[in-house]
């Protein structure tokens, strides 16, 4: 069995585990995109995701509180 590494902190200077990464999968797919898509486009999408953000309702956060 193979010891399971945080890949967030683990991987930060490159991926550790080489062929055995569980996500190079997702790595393919990054690297498509982003030699795919232009620059302007990744903007668009973006600032269309902030946008949404924006006209979402505020979500309340209630802290606990020690008693």
């Amino acid at each position: 069995m193979e010891p399971t590494i945080n890949c967030a902190e683990a991987c930060v200077n490159g991926c550790v585990l080489g062929d055995k990464c569980p996500h190079r999968e997702y790595a393919a797919k990054a690297s498509t995109f982003i030699n795919e898509t232009s620059l302007d486009k990744m903007y668009e999408i973006a600032e269309e995701a902030r946008r949404k953000k924006l006209m979402e309702p505020p979500k309340w956060v209630i802290p606990d509180f020690p008693e």
